[in-house]
């Protein structure tokens, strides 16, 4: 254009470990750190793939690619995302049971963890694992929370095949090729999407 080559941007998908007390934000009134003080200043501009709350850490998902990134978003899509969470409670049977059936909260939703596991316990807390595979606001705190349980630590350790695995807390990495490739075949074909949202 107008004597200057053109090219396509390069396409950058990246996962972070985000730590707890960060901000899934390019800036924040308040002055609270965000996501974008762990990414290199090389990189050129990313977008998060979703959130996690300011409370919550582990595996977050940043990429330029947008049309990517609403694809792993589409609620059609029902990537599953496994989460580790403290509680504040000794967890037994009854309350996985609860989790996964459904639990009413204040505004009238119903919310559900779509699996739900004891870790580990103690005498006083306990280690769930959650799987999701919807995206609400504030899912599992919002759907302990009428239950009396506090969330004490929330750690996402996977999206759909995406691992967490040993990547360092405030750690950010390009996916490998496998990587993006796995969560490429896990979403359905913008076709099938339409469809199904249709159906819907």
């Amino acid at each position: 254009m107008d004597g200057t080559p053109l090219a396509a941007r390069t396409k950058v998908y990246l996962m972070l470990n985000k730590p707890r007390g960060v901000v899934t934000t390019a800036s924040d009134e308040q002055g609270r750190e965000t996501v974008y003080a762990y990414l290199d200043d090389a990189l050129p501009w990313v977008a998060p793939v979703g959130r996690l709350d300011k409370a919550s850490e582990g595996l977050l998902l940043l990429t330029n690619d947008s049309e990517w990134a609403a694809g792993l978003l589409a609620p059609e899509t029902h990537l599953d995302k496994i989460y580790h969470v403290q509680i504040s409670v000794v967890a037994d049977a009854r309350l996985i049971e609860f989790i996964t059936r459904g639990v009413k909260t204040s505004d009238g939703s119903i919310l559900r963890a779509k699996k739900a596991r004891i870790l580990r316990g103690g005498e006083k807390n306990t280690w769930l694992e959650i799987v999701l595979d919807e995206g609400k606001n504030r899912h599992i705190r919002r759907m302990l929370a009428p239950l009396g349980v506090n969330v004490l630590r929330l750690l996402r350790t996977a999206i759909g095949p995406l691992r967490l695995g040993d990547l360092s807390k405030g750690t950010a990495r390009m996916l490998t090729d496998a990587e993006k490739r796995a969560l490429d075949q896990a979403m359905p074909t913008p076709a099938v999407r339409k469809a199904l949202l249709y159906k819907g």
